[in-house]
């Protein structure tokens, strides 16, 4: 038996309650009787207090105990990511800032900000506010400051290899050593302010939304479960392609104990130089390093003799085809999807001729403005219309097909008819160059697909974990914001992965917000010690924590008054 406190219409009426094991053994719950509301005095719970005491051989005319009920405190959301935190041995942070000799607990700080990022992502002050309305364990709010939250993510980037070991260290398990495929990209995280830092990471650069923006980039390596396993923080107005081979290098140097590795990256990181690094690479076994690398669509020209036979053999078929070539050395692997041809060539067709329309306007005004005819506006001139034109073709990023003649005295252009017959034979087309051989070229372009998976880890990094905008002007701190928010990302991988393989239809942030009904309740009576105490757990929050594999906050501490 326990006394449950519940609140209706405004009251807190007190319960008193039965556990019990139906048929199946399941654990249950039910409500004996309602003893009557706790706030009202002299009602039918004192009349049961009073009983109680005359029993306990106690005076009946005790004064009327005051009870005092706290705010209810978030617990199971904060519950489940700390049982996720210590299990994948995140924990062992502490031992790196110990032996550091650090007098504040460094890894509670770290920890409350990764907490926040996947609860309730907010700013360090934001944080703090949102750790008064939750239980964390093992954490007292009253001991985490701004400054202190602002001091941990100092100590995170000066112990910043100790603390990259110790991440690595706990990877290792989820990595498969025998054959380790492993995806890498960038993306752009946008950042505020205008200072000049020494040492600045922000830059004003282009951005992966559109448009130039102040930024750095954040490049991140998962594996094929999309588990990342690591991540860099560049300058914002950095290059792609140079980034790969310092990367390749880091992983390779974390995970010494893979014996086979399959680098797959996207469009913009190929160039030649790229391909004779990365041929030259080798792992700690003296295995090569193996890549597969998507050719960016700026450099399909080079490969137009080389596809013309590939492309005459696509032709002949209504669903996709992979076929393959030879390019220095190298495989080159070419899918074909004649639906997504014919829906580029489309694309393309009504652009050149909105394009056509538009020059006829314009040709049209410039031949009435010759006779005489009076428009409204500005006269134009065959120089404007020929800028006019030009703007909009390269708008449209058809430049290399419709060509203008900006050196003509007359508004001239015209439509390159062997550059438009080479850009549809490009339509629909995939091409990878990989040095992988023993994977079949429908193999290959299948692992390079799974690359979309990193992508989502980019939505979720700039979505549920609101990595930007970013409001630190240290280079440091930047670093350290991107530290914690990779951190959050693997539980986040880890959830997610433990959702899907226990058949669960939600989502990691679905689930998160399920288990935050779960509350820490406290009630103390003259003063005295707080009773704690947590709600019901109900049965959809009880899947949940199933499914994560975490065991449920233990029912021994239900509030109880009794």
């Amino acid at each position: 038996m326990f006394v449950k406190l519940t609140r209706s219409g405004g009251h807190t009426y007190a319960q008193l309650m039965e556990s019990f094991r139906d048929a199946s053994g399941t654990p249950r719950q039910r409500t004996v009787t309602t003893l009557g509301r706790v706030d009202e005095d002299g009602g039918q719970v004192d009349a049961v207090l009073a009983t109680l005491l005359r029993a306990k051989g106690r005076s009946a005319d005790v004064a009327t105990p005051q009870i005092k009920f706290e705010s209810a405190l978030a617990l199971g959301d904060v519950w489940a990511l700390d049982q996720l935190w210590r299990e994948l041995g995140f924990d062992a942070l502490a031992g790196v800032f110990r032996r550091a000799r650090y007098t504040t607990a460094v890894e509670h700080a770290i920890r409350v900000m990764v907490f926040n990022r996947l609860c309730d992502a907010d700013s360090k002050l934001g944080a703090l506010r949102w750790l008064q309305t939750v239980s964390m364990p093992g954490v007292e709010p009253s001991k985490i400051t701004h400054q202190h939250l602002l001091r941990s993510m100092d100590a995170l980037i000066d112990h910043q290899g100790a603390v990259d070991d110790c991440v690595a260290h706990l990877l290792r398990p989820l990595i498969d050593d025998e054959l380790s495929v492993v995806f890498y990209d960038l993306t752009t995280i946008r950042s505020e302010g205008l200072s000049v830092q020494q040492g600045d990471v922000r830059h004003f650069g282009m951005s992966k939304e559109g448009g130039i923006a102040r930024q750095f980039l954040l490049g991140v390596v998962q594996t094929a479960d999309g588990m990342p396993i690591y991540h860099e923080v560049f300058d914002g107005n950095t290059a792609e392609a140079p980034t790969m081979l310092p990367t390749v290098r880091k992983v390779l140097a974390r995970y010494p104990h893979i014996r086979r590795l399959v680098m797959v990256a996207d469009r913009g990181l190929l160039s030649v130089d790229n391909l004779a690094e990365l041929t030259r690479i080798s792992l700690p076994s003296g295995q090569p390093l193996e890549f597969i690398l998507a050719v960016p669509g700026r450099r399909y020209g080079e490969f137009a003799e080389l596809l013309e036979p590939l492309h005459a053999q696509a032709q002949a078929h209504s669903s996709e085809t992979i076929t393959q070539a030879k390019w220095e050395g190298h495989r080159l692997v070419v899918a074909h999807d004649p639906v997504r041809a014919q829906e580029q060539t489309a694309l393309r067709a009504t652009r050149i001729a909105a394009l056509q329309a538009r020059a006829e306007q314009l040709a049209g005004k410039l031949d009435g403005q010759d006779a005489g005819e009076v428009h409204r506006g500005r006269k134009l001139s065959d120089s404007g219309a020929k800028a006019r034109f030009f703007h909009e073709v390269a708008e449209a990023h058809l430049t290399k097909i419709v060509k203008v003649d900006l050196k003509s005295e007359l508004f001239t252009y015209e439509i390159d008819a062997k550059a438009l017959a080479r850009a549809q034979m490009m339509d629909g087309k995939l091409l990878l160059v990989t040095n992988v051989a023993d994977l079949s070229p429908a193999e290959i372009v299948q692992r390079y697909k799974s690359l979309a998976d990193i992508e989502r880890g980019f939505r979720v990094l700039k979505s549920e974990i609101e990595i930007a905008p970013v409001y630190h002007r240290l280079p440091e701190r930047i670093r350290a914001h991107a530290s914690i928010c990779f951190m959050a990302l693997i539980l986040y991988r880890v959830m997610r992965q433990r959702l899907k393989a226990a058949g669960h239809s939600a989502s990691p942030e679905m689930a998160l917000a399920q288990l935050r009904r779960i509350q820490r309740q406290s009630v103390s009576i003259n003063e005295g010690v707080p009773i704690a105490g947590i709600s019901t757990i109900h049965r959809g929050q009880a899947s949940v924590l199933a499914a994560l594999n975490v065991r449920s906050p233990n029912p021994d501490t239900q509030l109880s008054l009794l």
